[in-house]
């Protein structure tokens, strides 16, 4: 039978980036699950910031991306499985760790879904940058009583904010936007600073510290000057948490500066699926009890045929967003 003629039970929308800022929506055929995997119905999926370099077409990108490519924050309801499948049923809703999650629906191994609570019905929970923020987190390792910097309070910095504040740490929030650092406010932070100037940055943490620096910087930008601005704040023996995502190309650090303090420094990145999936759980269960609460944060909600628009608006961050949605249904 031809594709044309199925029943719509038996097809499901993509997008696909076809060059540089330029999307498709098409038509395919459902996929099956094959053993140990589901296939989900997607409610939605979060937009990364780390989907910002493909879509502007460096030269090592392949044009056009799979079905539903770059996708990898959905959320859905299971409505088939393979065989070899503990644990899960038809009809369960699940946050995925899956990559063709731009599409109404998506293919993920068994062990790579999380089943969400009937307390989070209705909710969009894009788990994977949920997840991340946990893992960040955890090997921060913040403390009452410490003092943490954040630099950048984009999506991950405001839940970062939420989480430090909650463990009783006094935070000082860093960002080039205003509307951000009244987001970090309302997310805990005790101060906020500008991020305008290098020096001033310094200027003003030291006083707010006595000079003393900051226990735990946790940069959350991925550029060069946050990276640099973050060793300068940090205090003598404390710890630098790399979580920016550094795509575009190689760094230089201070070494003698991490050297002269003693720094520990967390590259705060995981790859490990496994330990994804723990961070997508305990994201779970900090939304279920209240200890972060992400739903202001989804600023910009698109549908599918809009992507595009999403990812731009994500590089541009106009006033008032912090993270974009594509939702479908």
């Amino acid at each position: 039978m031809d594709i044309a003629t199925r029943p719509t039970a038996d097809l499901m929308r993509a997008a696909i980036v076809t060059g540089p800022g330029q999307l498709a929506v098409e038509t395919r055929a459902l996929p099956k699950p094959g053993p140990s995997q589901v296939r989900i119905i997607l409610e939605g999926c979060g937009v990364c910031a780390s989907n910002l370099t493909p879509w502007a077409g460096p030269e090592w990108m392949t044009f056009p991306t799979e079905a539903g490519g770059l996708g990898h924050e959905g959320w859905g309801v299971i409505d088939d499985m393979g065989s070899d499948v503990a644990g899960l049923q038809v009809g369960d809703r699940v946050a995925a760790l899956s990559y063709h999650a731009y599409a109404t629906h998506d293919i993920a191994d068994a062990s790579m879904v999380a089943a969400l609570p009937r307390e989070l019905d209705g909710k969009p929970f894009p788990g994977e940058p949920l997840g991340c923020a946990m893992n960040i987190f955890r090997r921060s390792n913040i403390e009452r009583g410490q003092i943490v910097a954040i630099i950048g309070i984009g999506f991950l910095g405001a839940l970062l904010t939420q989480l430090a504040a909650a463990a009783g740490a006094r935070v000082i929030a860093i960002s080039r936007r205003a509307y951000s650092l009244e987001v970090a406010r309302r997310m805990g932070a005790t101060q906020t600073i500008f991020m305008d100037d290098h020096w001033r940055v310094i200027e003003n943490v030291k006083t707010l510290t006595d000079g003393n620096l900051c226990d735990r910087v946790i940069e959350a930008v991925g550029k060069q000057w946050p990276l640099d601005l973050a060793g300068e704040l940090t205090r003598e023996r404390g710890r630098l948490i790399v979580a920016g995502y550094h795509q575009d190309g190689p760094r230089q650090v201070n070494m003698q500066l991490w050297n002269w303090r003693g720094l520990d420094v967390i590259n705060a990145h995981e790859r490990d699926p496994a330990v994804y999936m723990q961070g997508i759980r305990e994201a779970i269960e900090a939304v279920r009890h209240g200890r972060i609460d992400p739903q202001p944060l989804y600023t910009h909600v698109y549908p599918l045929e809009r992507l595009d628009e999403a990812l731009n608006t994500t590089r541009d961050r106009p006033d008032g967003f912090l993270k974009a949605l594509v939702q479908y249904r």
